[in-house]
């Protein structure tokens, strides 16, 4: 079982940053996916960047450009880099791995001036 831990959420006025982390309790060098979902209330959760096994990052449509997923294999960390944030960006945001085998508890971002 491994265990996910995010932070790095907070409030931020729209047009900020915030860098997202996730950290494993085991070696991500083991898990052929991670990557972070969003899910804000009275929406469905949705994908917003997703890597696989090959390094091959998938983004959602609606951060491509401003959103980078990045890791550290060295810390068992991964890591969501949002700019040019938008309120809609708002919502819980959760980190997953292996196509959902796991998941954290969620760091909330809200954007707002």
């Amino acid at each position: 079982q491994v265990q996910l831990v995010e932070s790095g959420g907070g409030l931020v006025q729209p047009g900020g940053s915030l860098t997202l982390s996730c950290a494993a309790s085991d070696s991500i060098a083991r898990l052929y996916a991670m990557g972070w979902h969003r899910q804000a209330p009275g929406k469905q959760r949705e994908m917003v960047a997703l890597m696989n096994s090959e390094d091959n990052i998938l983004y959602a449509n609606s951060v491509k450009g401003r959103f980078t997923l990045s890791k550290d294999n060295a810390k068992n960390t991964w890591y969501l880099q949002m700019t040019s944030l938008k309120p809609e960006d708002t919502a819980k945001y959760l980190c997953v791995a292996n196509l959902g085998r796991y998941w954290g508890q969620g760091t909330q971002v809200t954007v707002s001036s």
